[in-house]
């Protein structure tokens, strides 16, 4: 991943040069990269750099990978870095369904795990639920078999491949800073729930905790998704995640991305957010009765309004109720797009169908800190 800013030979930045570090070998893949070009791409001094790549062999984070073809001088040696080094965990907790996913630190997917979930179930057996899920997931990936749903009380924290941590990401609205959770619609005794503290003390790893769109939002920037661009994601609910100028914009109060709960017909049906004539209300009703059409009119209006609103680049489409027509759905977007650029006298905006699951993204919300994401 290309960045703009470089490193700092400061003791106190030692993280951050580490992480820039890092981000590079990862880019590089199997193929590896010279400590020179290292060096040239973060800003870093050689000695700098090989101090850092000296620390992350011993750490078992990178190894060397052969040598560059000689152009006349020393042969160059490659470093790559080491995907099982480090996991991590990400969990797509829906209304009616959970998905974990172990994810290496090249952000291949190597385990996962499916099951039918009941939000209203209530937090306790819900929480017990998503740690049972990750120890079995852990399980499965060491050849010890697969597990229910109910975990111990406490799953110990080296009982799993090299953890570094679980993203869990669900809808909102939540605080995403504090791990607790507001008033999700359908589910009002959710409201104020400490759910990242909650499961860390159960897992005995960090958890983080994030809206299920942003998570996506934020796999798909780390997938090499450029500029600004909105995650609609239509399932059970529908929101959005807005990647502004390559980074997750979430708010002040990660309020930002209610995509679903912007009225656009003021004498429209009841939603459950308790407003009338919201999009969402208005979608998942054309779905209800079949009209795929009518839900992707509806849908690319309201892609409209954020377009006008923030100038985006691009629109990705994702859920489980996309996927189930995505064709019917990016058609019928799309058109609505051309039609408003058209009369604007303007290139319309593309829409395309956002590769990638929802769980992926969670784990990203672990992994992009280590790899210098200050976006997640």
């Amino acid at each position: 991943m290309n960045r703009t800013n470089g490193g700092a030979n400061l003791l106190a930045l030692r993280s951050h040069n580490t992480a820039l570090v890092l981000d590079l070998l990862r880019g590089a893949g199997a193929v590896g990269i010279s400590r020179l070009e290292l060096a040239e791409r973060t800003g870093l001094t050689p000695q700098a750099v090989s101090k850092i790549t000296a620390r992350l062999r011993e750490e078992g984070l990178a190894v060397e990978a052969g040598h560059l073809a000689s152009t006349g001088g020393k042969r160059r040696t490659v470093l790559r870095l080491v995907p099982g080094a480090g996991h991590a965990v990400g969990v797509h907790l829906d209304r009616d369904a959970l998905r974990t996913v172990l994810v290496d630190l090249a952000g291949t997917v190597v385990a996962e795990r499916c099951a039918a979930l009941d939000l209203g179930a209530g937090a306790e057996a819900v929480v017990g639920m998503v740690a049972g899920e990750v120890e079995a997931l852990a399980k499965g990936v060491r050849g010890e078999g697969r597990t229910g749903a109910a975990g111990a009380d406490t799953v110990a924290a080296e009982s799993l491949p090299a953890l570094l941590g679980v993203g869990l990401a669900l809808p909102g609205p939540l605080d995403h800073i504090r791990g607790v959770l507001h008033r999700v619609t359908g589910f009002p005794e959710w409201d104020g729930f400490p759910l990242r503290d909650a499961l860390g003390r159960r897992l005995g790893v960090p958890v983080v905790v994030d809206k299920d769109t942003n998570a996506a939002a934020l796999g798909l920037a780390v997938a090499g998704e450029r500029g600004s661009f909105a995650y609609l994601h239509l399932g059970t609910g529908l929101g959005a995640g807005l990647v502004i100028d390559g980074a997750v914009h979430r708010g002040a109060r990660t309020g930002a991305g209610e995509f679903g709960h912007q009225v656009v017909q003021l004498d429209g049906p009841p939603c459950g957010c308790g407003d009338r004539g919201c999009v969402e209300a208005l979608c998942l009703a054309a779905v209800a009765r079949g009209d795929l059409a009518e839900a992707a009119r509806v849908l690319g209006i309201a892609a409209g309004n954020l377009i006008a609103l923030l100038d985006i680049d691009l629109v990705l489409l994702g859920g489980r109720t996309i996927a189930t027509a995505r064709d019917a759905f990016l058609r019928g977007v799309a058109a609505v797009l051309d039609e408003r650029a058209r009369r604007a006298g303007e290139e319309p905006v593309p829409v395309r169908a956002a590769p990638g699951e929802v769980a992926d993204g969670a784990a990203q919300l672990v992994l992009g800190p280590l790899f210098g994401r200050a976006d997640a």
